[in-house]
């Protein structure tokens, strides 16, 4: 009902509970409620008319409720029915649990009233519903109003809707909860700190971390020795806006077999000041802060160091096998070169007609013994072959490996490919490498004779096939061919069959045939090709004494 027309007697109910609460505040209850109240009644040395008390209740923005000791309402200000959707006239003489959700448990309303029938003030939240049927979040003041005599006469009720509070305070949390479940998540090491270097946050890496170094600050450790690669105070770079990225280190960890390294990237980070000062969007000091990740490659490192150390292995290796064949080829040639003089000796004898039989005779049994001696000695130069373990070959697999390693010259050449491999393949125990070096021979060849066949359009077939438990593979280029009385001698040590012979020692389809009969096959050029050639190889399991 509008102000002007309250009866007496509902103003008066309000004017002598808030007079009787403000003489004598219950315990508990708020100095900033009771602060409020003072103001709406005036100055306790000169107070406002009853009148304009009751009004300024009335127009307060919170809403007020006041009820007997049965918590059955006696009035409601403008406030109460804004929030709760209810009119004063249909509350009045109802009990308070007309707001009551049953989203609040039980077990708050029993404190709540057991506080209030104490005779002190309960402050609290409550889950609370509209006339619509719409829940909010109620923040609510409940004070008991005694008379002179200290007994209970009403209870004044404040209550505001803290919704909007609540929800913004999950969301914050549930945001919170998300970045925490990513950090937590991320496999590098990430901490966000103060200027100082002191941890403000962490994720689950660096906890691990922190055990690693039984207590010591991972921060602090990978701090100094950031300064000491740099050769200056790694953090104090940063915060003067020089960001580091990739920065690897090395730390000692009790415990680990060496040192385990760290890639480190720091970044200065910017948070602006969110004090009451900064309201209206004035400048203000920003704080700094540093975000560092460090992302373990120990294992890359040590990969990286395994594979240096079986670089220079394999490079002192060659370099050994190439000074012994130095020696031993030095040695065969200062052998040979005795034969060689015992030769010149004797064709000038037989020139000038003093030679004999005999000393012809001695003569030979020495170029004889030399030359033994110098065979011997260039067969000792030739490196002995290592023996490679059978394992599981995909044919396949391995001829799609050449051809990757022969791109630039096919593509250099203009040579278009036919890859025809068989769906699936048997795989049998064989020799990748000296299977990889077989097709790699055949290949090398077939883009040699396609080179020198000047053909406008060069095509390179490969094709496999399962034949009765082995593999079959044909090599097919369209280039010169190989005549048909060459078919056999292409196999033979030293043969060439090109026209451009500089740095060649011969075809390489020798050593193919090796490697084919270790792997009980066979090799043979198609004689049924005309324009071009066909190889065409077999090849089974290797033999079970390889």
């Amino acid at each position: 009902m509008p102000v002007r027309d309250a009866p007496d007697v509902v103003q008066q109910i309000v004017v002598n509970a808030l007079s009787e609460f403000l003489s004598s505040p219950p315990d508990g209850t708020p100095i900033e409620v009771v602060e409020a109240l003072i103001l709406m009644g005036g100055n306790s040395n000169d107070p406002l008319p009853p009148r304009l008390f009751f009004e300024a209740v009335e127009q307060s923005p919170v809403a007020i409720s006041i009820t007997d000791p049965a918590a059955k309402i006696l009035y409601a200000n403008s406030a109460f029915e804004t929030l709760t959707g209810y009119t004063r006239e249909e509350v009045q003489g109802r009990n308070e649990a007309i707001l009551s959700s049953n989203a609040t448990p039980a077990s708050v309303y029993a404190q709540l009233w057991e506080t209030i029938q104490r005779k002190e003030t309960w402050t609290g939240t409550l889950v609370n519903r509209t006339k619509q049927g719409v829940d909010y979040v109620a923040e609510l003041i409940i004070s008991p109003v005694l008379d002179r005599d200290g007994e209970l006469q009403y209870f004044l009720g404040m209550h505001r809707d803290v919704t909007k509070v609540h929800e913004l305070e999950g969301a914050l949390r549930q945001q919170k909860q998300r970045i925490e479940t990513v950090l937590d998540a991320a496999p590098v090491i990430v901490a966000l700190l103060d200027s100082g270097g002191r941890i403000i946050l962490d994720n689950q890496e660096y906890k691990k971390l922190l055990g690693d170094l039984r207590g010591q600050e991972p921060a602090e450790v990978l701090h100094v020795a950031l300064s000491e690669q740099l050769g200056t105070d790694a953090f104090r770079l940063c915060l003067d806006g020089r960001d580091l990225k990739d920065v690897e280190v090395a730390i000692e960890i009790p415990g680990s077999l060496g040192p385990r390294w760290f890639a480190c990237s720091v970044t200065a980070v910017e948070e602006c000041d969110a004090s009451a000062r900064t309201y209206f969007g004035r400048p203000a000091p920003s704080n700094h802060r540093l975000l560092l990740l460090a992302n373990e490659i120990t294992s890359k490192r040590r990969e990286i160091g395994r594979a240096h150390l079986e670089n220079l292995r394999a490079r002192l290796a060659e370099q050994q096998l190439l000074h012994g064949m130095r020696e031993a080829l030095t040695a065969a040639i200062y052998q040979i070169q005795v034969p060689l003089n015992v030769i010149h000796a004797a064709a000038a004898m037989l020139r000038s007609g003093a030679a004999n039989v005999d000393t012809l005779a001695a003569m030979l049994d020495q170029i004889s013994t030399s030359g033994a001696k110098a065979l011997t000695t260039l067969n000792s130069a030739l490196p002995e072959e290592r023996r490679e373990a059978g394992m599981m070959v995909n044919v396949n697999e391995l001829l799609r490996q050449v051809l990757e390693l022969e791109t630039d010259r096919l593509l250099a050449t203009g040579i278009v490919v036919d890859w025809r491999p068989a769906a699936v393949l048997p795989e049998f125990p064989g020799h990748k490498n000296q299977l990889r070096s077989l097709f790699k021979h055949v290949i090398d060849n077939a883009i040699q004779a396609l080179a020198e066949s000047h053909r406008p359009q060069r095509e390179l077939r490969l094709i496999t096939r399962r034949v009765d438990g082995a593999v079959e593979v044909e090599i097919e280029d369209n280039g010169r061919g190989v005549a048909h009385e060459d078919r056999y001698r292409v196999f033979e040590p030293f043969h060439i069959g090109w026209r451009n012979r500089r740095g060649r020692a011969g075809m390489g389809l020798a050593l193919s045939q090796e490697i084919v009969n270790a792997h009980g096959g066979s090799i043979e050029v198609d004689p049924t090709m005309v324009d071009g050639c066909r190889i065409r190889l077999l090849l089974q399991a290797v033999a079970s004494d390889e």
